[in-house]
């Protein structure tokens, strides 16, 4: 007996193998659409949002009040809860006031 092609299994098994294939794709477009999706929605919501009210800005701490700011804030960035970059703008912001 003389085959010509794979046979059932072997036919069977590509049919699989295309199906699988095709069902991933398919679901990773459909995951890239939503999280497109989701980045629009949330750049139209954002564009929609109110403007926040302007706060009127605080007396200038007192000096000891400053300095202790700022040593909680080195004691925050050295339990790692701040970063340099947030360090850094937390005193620039508390300086400025």
């Amino acid at each position: 007996m003389n085959r010509r092609g794979p046979g059932l299994l072997g036919a069977m098994a590509r049919t699989a193998v295309v199906a699988g294939t095709a069902s991933a794709v398919s679901g990773r477009v459909q995951q890239r659409q939503q999280e497109r999706f989701t980045e629009r929605e949330m750049e139209q919501r954002a564009a929609a949002a109110p403007e926040p009210p302007v706060r009127q800005q605080a007396a200038a701490p007192a000096p000891d009040d400053l300095i202790k700011q700022l040593e909680r804030l080195g004691e925050l960035r050295k339990q790692g809860v701040l970063t340099d970059a947030e360090f850094a703008a937390q005193k620039n912001r508390l300086l400025a006031e």
